[in-house]
């Protein structure tokens, strides 16, 4: 799910780019320090859409590098328990060894779908090229666009992993 989100972050700055330019400087190095990394809290910032505030900065003793706490709105994605997210999911990979199941990049977000979620119409298939599960109507290899329901998430200090499952009605491959 997507959501828009008042966060800070803390910025520090070399005293060579204090100057008229100075807050327009911070702003963009604030889009890139945020901008695609993941935060366990609050999921993966998509884009900075405002920053509300840069603050006045304080000059840091010994250095001469000044500490901005920048206040900015952004796009956050975090997946839930229960969400069946809408679109397209390229499938990363087959686990043809051990026919545990496949993975799905969803954007930022992997996703795991074991061979018990998948459903018992489908086989794995380590004959074909590529590998793939197959059941009478549908097939899912490498590349194959899927539709899944996250079952279950975890959740570390800079990255969310998903587990999902394409046993349900209208989940699976998408045509």
């Amino acid at each position: 799910m997507f959501f828009i989100k008042e966060l800070t972050h803390t910025i520090l700055l070399h005293p060579s780019y204090f100057g008229p330019r100075m807050v327009e400087y911070l702003e963009h190095k604030l889009m890139s320090d945020v901008e695609g990394t993941c935060s366990g809290k609050f999921g993966y910032i998509i884009c900075v859409l405002t920053v509300t505030d840069v603050g006045a900065g304080i000059v840091l003793p010994g250095n001469g590098q000044a500490e901005f706490i920048a206040r900015y709105r952004a796009i956050v994605f975090k997946p839930f328990k229960g969400e069946v997210l809408e679109g397209v999911w390229l499938v990363k990979s087959i686990r043809c060894a051990w026919q545990m199941g496949f993975f799905a990049e969803v954007g930022p977000l992997n996703v795991f779908v074991s061979n018990h979620l998948i459903g018992t119409d489908f086989k794995f298939d380590p004959n074909s090229t590529p590998p793939a599960w197959t059941s009478t109507d549908q097939l899912i290899e490498k590349n194959s666009h899927v539709r899944m329901k996250i079952v279950g998430t975890r959740v570390d200090a800079t990255e969310i992993f998903a587990i999902g499952t394409i046993k349900e009605d209208h989940l699976g491959v998408i045509d």
